[in-house]
């Protein structure tokens, strides 16, 4: 593995590589909202053995930067990824999204189709709204990252994780913690501040209807984030698209079922080449 960080369209971006010299299919990971490339780690090691990896932090997670005056729009992240790919000379990829990583993967897909050969959308967020206008209006408040904060916090990590996963005894220390590191300190919380402006709803369905990459969509039964009947939705207004379910499965597949997830994308793969 190779971690870099790298000064990109007004932010500091992280990634992580990994190098497969046996295979010439390269797939970049895009993680979810309060998440980071930490919930790849179980799907990675078993993605790496097969493909060439790019796992990236997107901005303000993980580790990449938490500018103010970077613009945290999905189109906006989606030409970042681009430009990133583009700094690295990749071409035909594959898009695995979980999530908000998986409307980011949509908005690549619709913007630059010839990038993409083919998407992995991992219970991907869809059909979500931009902010209200009075919530928006409320973040301009001088101590609104404050309040971020301390939402966050009386949440807690655990109940969290609690409502994301299926299997309840899969959540231990370890988890939790990386999950819980990228918001220990404060300047956050002032990008997603910035972040609640800016977002501007999910891929509307005239542009769904555009997309012709060829989609698999991988969700899990029991998903309360994202429920899987906006799976059943997304396949109908995706027309190149395929939908596999998992059991007894929530929203964190690549934490709760990383080897079925991989079965399901080599499956995809090859069978799109």
């Amino acid at each position: 593995m190779n971690n870099h960080l790298v000064s990109l369209n007004g932010n500091e971006i992280y990634y992580e590589s990994y190098l497969n010299t046996h295979s010439k299919k390269t797939v970049v990971l895009l993680h979810g909202f309060l998440s980071s490339t930490f919930s790849f780690r179980h799907l990675i090691p078993l993605l790496k053995n097969e493909y060439n990896v790019i796992s990236i932090d997107l901005p303000p997670f993980g580790k990449s930067g938490k500018s103010t005056t970077y613009i945290y729009s999905y189109e906006n992240h989606s030409k970042t990824v681009i430009k990133l790919c583009e700094s690295l000379q990749l071409k035909e990829i594959t898009l695995i999204g979980h999530s908000m990583g998986g409307q980011i993967a949509l908005n690549i897909a619709y913007l630059r189709p010839d990038l993409v050969s083919e998407c992995i959308l991992l219970c991907s967020s869809s059909y979500l709204k931009k902010s209200k206008r009075s919530f928006i209006l409320s973040s301009y408040l001088p101590f609104f990252h404050l309040f971020i904060k301390r939402y966050l916090e009386k949440s807690g990590v655990e109940k969290n994780l609690r409502n994301v996963v299926y299997d309840h005894s899969k959540i231990d220390k370890e988890m939790e913690n990386g999950y819980l590191e990228p918001f220990l300190k404060d300047p956050i919380f002032r990008a997603l501040t910035r972040m609640i402006r800016d977002r501007e709803g999910d891929l509307p369905i005239e542009k769904l209807h555009q997309v012709d990459t060829p989609c698999l969509l991988i969700w899990g039964e029991h998903d309360k984030v994202v429920p899987l009947n906006i799976g059943k939705q997304l396949q109908k207004d995706l027309k190149n698209s395929k939908l596999v379910v998992l059991k007894e499965t929530g929203h964190l597949v690549p934490e709760e079922k990383p080897e079925e997830v991989l079965f399901h994308i080599k499956k995809f793969i090859e069978a799109a080449e």
